[in-house]
């Protein structure tokens, strides 16, 4: 079943098509509706629950009168405005970062480049708990619940690759990724070990960037890329301390599309990486001690 932030984009790409097809600008549609110009762009963009009352005046302007189609738009409308499963974990999971949880879940492609940090939905629990006990180190009291919990939703959007047709991913590693040492010796050869059994599904390709490869055009971030069977267009995900960026102008998404492909031409080849990993756990990672 398709997630409501899917079906919100599914309904504001339909939405954008119909004003494009009546030859009227996104500020015109606004104004006429008394909408913010803001309001119709995250409408489009579904990066916003819509009212039914939104939905047909929208429909009104747009000259759909045909009854089948209106039930459609209608009944789109109602499934987008229901609760994923991520909203179970809202009181850890940030506003900002919902979003993004909804579209993973649902994404046909993700193609990520990162530079210190295993993906999440490829980290261990054990991984995953180092991570937030870092993050969370002096900002609450007993951080133990809290980091129980966002482990237990990291575990959960794992199982995307539980799908009858789980997505296509697609990831360049930093070698700084698996030379950092996170949670100790055990935890990492762990997590390397985890990441190798991955890396032999049909739908999922690894590669690991050296030090060696030298500069690249994205020393300074990471980034995923998002895209969907049956929702037009890609986005681009960048993440901050404290917040999010969503990009989804053409432009933008063909710039990061053409950096992740001199990544990856720049990056070990799959096999080669695979290689690199079973050898960086053949050595330990040093002892536990």
């Amino acid at each position: 079943m398709d997630s409501p932030t899917v079906l919100r984009r599914r309904l504001g790409s339909e939405l954008r098509r119909l004003r494009e097809r009546t030859g009227l600008q996104a500020k015109s549609a606004a104004d006429t509706l008394r909408f913010s110009a803001t309001k119709i762009s995250r409408i489009e963009s579904g990066r916003t629950t819509l009212k039914e009352s939104d939905v047909r005046a929208l429909l009104a302007l747009y000259g759909v009168t045909d009854e089948s189609e209106l039930r459609q738009f209608i009944s789109l409308t109602r499934r987008s405005t229901q609760r994923g499963w991520w909203h179970d974990y809202g009181d850890t999971l940030p506003d900002w970062f919902q979003t993004y949880v909804g579209m993973e879940s649902d994404a046909e492609r993700i193609r990520a480049y990162e530079t210190e940090l295993v993906p999440g939905i490829f980290q261990t629990v054990d991984y995953a708990r180092a991570t937030f006990r870092t993050s969370l180190s002096g900002r609450h009291a007993d951080i133990e619940p809290i980091v129980d919990r966002r482990a237990e939703l990291r575990m959960q959007r794992q199982e995307v690759f539980a799908r009858p047709t789980p997505p296509t991913v697609w990831v360049v590693l930093n070698e700084a990724v698996l030379r950092r040492s996170v949670g100790g010796p055990r935890v990492m050869r762990e997590q390397v070990a985890h990441l190798i059994r991955l890396a032999q599904r049909p739908t999922v390709r690894i590669q690991l960037l050296p030090f060696s490869a030298g500069a690249h055009p994205a020393m300074s971030m990471a980034f995923h890329i998002l895209s969907f069977a049956d929702v037009p267009g890609r986005i681009v995900y960048v993440e901050a301390l404290t917040s999010s960026l969503y990009l989804e102008r053409e432009p933008d998404v063909a710039r990061h599309e053409f950096v992740f492909e001199q990544l990856a031409e720049s990056a070990l080849s799959p096999e080669d990486s695979l290689s690199w990993m079973s050898e960086l756990v053949a050595e330990g990672y040093g002892h536990d001690g």
